[in-house]
């Protein structure tokens, strides 16, 4: 059978070196060159290979951004092309996920390809686990997200977080409001909190996450209720549960 390969990455030389040495191989057949992540994203949605030779650092949408756009259920293997930090080094070998340190040799590639090649025949198990938690370990490494990047209608939509008014959770989605924008995104509201600041996104309810930044005013009813009204004339209320915590944070910011 043959091993259906992408080569993702932004330097032309790199691209060639890896072009070269796959063509070596009698099994692999070599479907497509991307040289950035849109480019890649867009390739995997037409015809997803089996296995994806990814550069970790690339303009506009990294190695990990390109992962995260397309969702891990629908990963493909994938070998890491990279000339990153020991921590993220670590991190890959700690998730079972091979990678290519540059500069590298044949060598060292014909063994990550052995590698690879073994995982693409035993179907992929533990993959998605893998990247997931790889994912996960360098989100919490980084600092809080400045921009989030989100896939939808054949298009890829980077949403600078500042420009967020608010957040509602919709089952295992949640819906971005960004002034006249809409945004459906396959997120977990818990997992969104993780990755947002909480120095300014406060939850209000269970299911609606608020940016004070955009927050124009608040409204204190006679019973103790709260409304949050936003910049853009949106009013959300607060819920029973989240008003103390909300009152501590109105109380702090005064």
């Amino acid at each position: 059978m043959s091993l259906r390969v992408l080569i993702v990455d932004d330097e032309a030389l790199a691209r060639e070196k890896l072009r070269t040495l796959l063509a070596s191989e009698p099994d692999v057949v070599l479907v497509g060159e991307c040289a950035d992540g849109l480019e890649a994203l867009a390739w995997i949605e037409r015809d997803p290979p089996d296995l994806m030779f990814l550069d970790v650092q690339m303009p506009e949408l990294n190695g990990f951004e390109v992962l995260d756009a397309i969702g891990t259920p629908r990963v493909p293997a994938v070998v890491f092309v990279t000339a990153y930090d020991q921590y993220a080094l670590r991190a890959f070998e700690v998730h079972a996920l091979d990678y290519l340190l540059k500069p590298f040799d044949r060598e060292r590639f014909q063994q990550a390809l052995a590698r690879a090649r073994s995982g693409v025949t035993a179907g992929g198990q533990g993959l998605e686990q893998s990247v997931r938690a790889l994912l996960d370990d360098l989100r919490q490494a980084r600092a809080h997200a400045q921009r989030l990047i989100v896939k939808s209608g054949g298009r890829v939509f980077f949403v600078p977080v500042a420009e967020i008014d608010w957040v509602q959770a919709a089952g295992n989605y949640v819906e971005l409001h960004a002034g006249t924008e809409r945004h459906l995104w396959r997120e977990t509201m818990q997992s969104l909190v993780a990755r947002l600041d909480p120095e300014h996104f406060v939850r209000i309810h269970r299911s609606v996450l608020v940016n004070m930044r955009q927050v124009r005013h608040v409204d204190i009813g006679e019973s103790g209720e709260y409304a949050v009204t936003l910049q853009s004339g949106r009013t959300l209320p607060v819920g029973r549960a989240f008003r103390r915590a909300f009152r501590a944070r109105i109380d702090k910011v005064g």
